[in-house]
């Protein structure tokens, strides 16, 4: 069984940074694609960050280009979201996500594993 652990969350003021991490444990998931997502009370969950198997393709939710970057660290078998320059509107519970496949993409139905969210407060 593979479980899907985040952390890094916190409490962070407009501006600040934090940086998100993801383990998978049962398995290394050096071959899957992984996602970011995030979701508040009353809305969907969406689409926040993804990264293919090998890190060669990323893709980001608009909002967040040029604040947010995912990479993974390949050796350590963490995948990390770096979260700069936080809005009060980034403010959300934060999910990984991981594929069986090795390609990451914006829906949820792509992943089959995932964690059980880190919250991230930013405020004004």
């Amino acid at each position: 069984q593979v479980q899907v652990t985040e952390s890094g969350g916190g409490l962070v003021q407009a501006g600040d940074s934090l940086r998100l991490s993801c383990v998978a444990s049962g398995r290394t998931f050096s071959n899957n694609g992984v996602g970011w997502f995030r979701q508040v009370p009353g809305k969907e969950r969406e689409f926040v960050a993804g990264i293919s198997w090998n890190g060669g393709t990323t893709d980001y939710l608009e909002s967040v280009k040029g604040r947010f970057t995912i990479n993974r660290d390949r050796i350590s078998h963490i995948v990390y979201l770096q979260m700069n320059n936080l809005k009060p509107e980034d403010t959300a519970v934060y999910y990984c996500a991981v594929n069986r496949r090795a390609t990451a993409g914006t829906a949820m139905s792509t992943y089959q594993y995932w964690g059980q969210g880190t919250q991230v407060t930013v405020s004004s």
